[in-house]
């Protein structure tokens, strides 16, 4: 029974809201009837099935389990059943919210007495039907339960399409009134967003002379430091303030636009604190319906952080393109340098030489070792030399320091050291963290040619997140700054004071590579270098190196037990090296050394020579880089016939990963070396 609705716009709405409701698609009310007898089930099943959809259960519990997923016009239940009856079933039903309102009529063969009538009712029953049950008596009582079920749907059905009439109302009005609102605070949120950013939108007539726009939208002021009415009070102030070297090109290519030409142009222009920004100035001629030229729109674009990330980028690349050609001739130099050392130490052992050549041979010496810490400079800023960090404490760094310059700064210059406390131990290589600060305060006492105070401040820092555009990552570091009071660097020559063999002293009086070796130490440490300058006012570089974890192992000098020189004993050694000169002079030393050895050229001969014999030899001397076969697959192979065979890979590299993640015994001496430290590699063999 359903009402039917007028042909109107809010029916046709209603309508459109019955159709997809779910109660529409079921049509016929259903009826649970339940019994455990099947005959009666199936007898009532065939009366029913013309008033109703019939849903028959067996139990109670099977009756409780369909009211869970149905909605039922009314219940017909057995009172007598096995298990819960039909009685404490009804009372279930009443003490559930859902369905506590479904009628339900109590069927029962037996206890017509008023007691038992007066049981059922007080469980909930609306109506009592006793067996067998009359047809006709049945399917009346139930069929006005179905028709008052699917009469109070409608209404409800009804009851909710008004109400989402309702609703799709006042959704109306109120997306109405959001619109409003949102159109009365759009130019608001405009006028906010375009002030927020670096940009600014103007409109200018196109026979300006000289410029000067007639609007503009965004934050003038906070762009250029000038309130607007500046510029129109001074038309001549915008050429004015453009860079010196930007002034000609900009003017020509504002000129152009006369021609109908689009615009689009980077300067520099000055802006009211006295800093250069760069500015994109971009605009087109706007014309009318007849094609006739009314006025320019333009914008202009603050892009002074994007041209310093692409000169970052620019310089980035640059460092290394230099880091990689500069590790690759220091292999070729330190191979070079090693055989003339070599030589030069033959000569000292094996020729008597007179003073004059002794000093000759001194000299020769001096310049080759040079000549090696020079390589040494450009593997640091390479970022390749081999590191051996520890934990390292600042105080017993600045005693080390102190005593090593004493004598080197002069009466002039004054050594003042601020450590904080507490002041945490640094992770890096003793070494060369030594050798950095004594860099960076030799710099800053060139910096003072008539004296001053050199500070070496350190202290702990903590970095929490990424903040622009430091490498550095979130952590714990210990800086340590020099701070001088000289001459200061000039701004734009900050970042080329890292580049190697660039200096600022005159010729002959520095390699340029002092910092550079610093940047190339504090970036392979995983930190990095920051330099603050002012001219006339001072220099302070800092050195951000990681902070030690508290299980790193500390660094302790070691004194060289000279007694173990007495005990060595003579080995027969297998040498290989492709490289002729330092081939040659290695043999030699190791013969005046005391021990024999076989030298060939390549990893397949060595190979050859000591499948023929292994016993023949104690000690493979290998060098790193060779043709076909390198060191390391040389002592894999050894090794894979011979277990922990000794072996010594030389390297004119200076790299700290040469396979020693896979040969963690594997002792490695690098190119140039003296004869000591030779020695003290042989000793670390047997």
């Amino acid at each position: 029974m359903r009402a039917k609705i007028p042909p109107t716009r809010t029916a046709t709405i209603a309508e459109a809201v019955l159709v997809t409701d779910s109660e529409a698609i079921e049509d016929r009310a259903k009826v649970l009837v339940v019994d455990d007898d099947e005959r009666n089930l199936l007898a009532i099943t065939h009366v029913l099935e013309d008033v109703a959809d019939v849903v028959v259960a067996t139990s109670g519990e099977e009756a409780l389990r369909q009211l869970l997923k149905t909605e039922f016009a009314v219940i017909l239940l057995d009172v007598y059943m096995p298990g819960i009856d039909g009685y404490e079933t009804a009372q279930i039903i009443r003490s559930r919210e859902q369905t506590k309102r479904v009628p339900i009529v109590f069927l029962s063969a037996v206890n017509k007495e008023s007691e038992h009538l007066r049981r059922g009712y007080s469980m909930g029953a609306v109506d009592y039907v006793f067996k067998p049950v009359e047809p006709l008596v049945i399917r009346s009582k139930v069929a006005v339960f179905v028709d008052l079920f699917l009469m109070t749907r409608e209404i409800q059905r009804k009851a909710r399409q008004e109400q989402a009439l309702l609703d799709a109302n006042l959704r109306a009005n109120a997306e109405r009134l959001r619109v409003e609102q949102e159109l009365r605070l759009a130019e608001q949120r405009q006028a906010a967003i375009i002030e927020s950013l670096p940009i600014i939108l103007y409109l200018e007539e196109i026979d300006a002379d000289p410029r000067i726009p007639k609007f503009v939208s965004g934050n003038f002021q906070a762009l250029t430091g000038y309130a607007f009415e500046d510029i129109q009070r001074t038309p001549t102030l915008w050429v004015e303030r453009l860079h010196p070297a930007d002034r000609e090109r900009a003017v020509e290519a504002l000129g152009a636009r006369r021609s109908g030409q689009s615009l689009s142009v980077e300067y520099r222009w000055q802006c009211a604190d006295g800093e250069y920004k760069h500015f994109l100035d971009q605009a087109v001629l706007l014309r009318d319906s007849f094609g006739n030229p009314v006025e320019f729109a333009g914008t202009l674009l603050d892009v002074t952080d994007r041209k310093d990330l692409e000169s970052q980028l620019t310089q980035a690349r640059k460092m290394d393109a230099i880091g990689q050609l500069t590790g690759g001739i220091a292999h070729d130099f330190n191979n070079l340098l090693a055989a003339v050392l070599g030589g030069l130490g033959m000569i000292e052992r094996r020729v008597p030489l007179s003073e004059d050549q002794a000093k000759i041979v001194g000299m020769t010496r001096h310049a080759a070792e040079q000549g090696a810490e020079l390589v040494k400079h450009l593997l640091a800023f390479a970022r390749r030399q081999k590191l051996e960090p520890a934990s390292i404490r600042i105080p017993r760094l600045a005693q080390t320091v102190t005593s090593l310059l004493a004598h080197t700064l002069g009466g002039m210059v004054e050594l003042k050291w601020e450590l904080s406390d507490p002041l945490s131990p640094v992770y890096a290589d003793a070494a060369q963290l030594e050798l950095a600060v004594m860099n960076l305060i030799i710099n800053a006492r060139d910096a003072m040619p008539e004296g001053g105070v050199v500070t070496v401040a350190a202290e702990d820092r903590e970095i929490v997140e990424q903040i622009g555009r430091t490498g550095l990552k979130p952590g714990h570091y210990v800086v340590i700054g020099v701070g001088d009071t000289g001459c200061g660097i000039a701004p734009e020559m900050i970042q080329q004071v890292l580049e190697p063999f660039f200096t600022t002293k005159p010729v002959g009086k520095g390699t340029g590579l002092g910092l550079s070796m610093v940047y190339g130490f504090a970036q392979q440490s995983g930190g990095e270098v920051r330099v603050d300058s002012e001219l006339g006012k001072g220099t302070c570089v800092e050195i951000w190196l990681p902070r030690a974890p508290e299980t790193a192992t500390e660094m302790v000098l070691a004194i060289a037990d000279e007694a173990m020189d007495a005990a060595a004993v003579a080995m027969k050694i297998l040498l290989v090296d492709d490289h002729d000169g330092v081939r040659a002079t290695t043999a030699a030393l190791l013969e005046d050394l005391g021990h024999q050895v076989i030298h060939v050229t390549e990893g397949a001969h060595a190979l050859d020579a000591f499948r023929q014999d292994p016993a023949a030899f104690d000690l493979l001397i290998t060098d790193y880089a060779m043709p076909r076969m390198s060191g390391a697959e040389l002592v894999r192979q050894i090794r894979g016939e011979s277990a922990d065979f000794p072996a010594l890979i030389i390297t004119g590299y200076a790299q700290a990963d040469l396979d020693a993640s896979e040969n963690t015994d594997l002792r490695f001496l690098t190119k140039p070396f003296t004869a000591e430290q030779l020695k003290a590699a042989l000793r670390e063999r047997r």
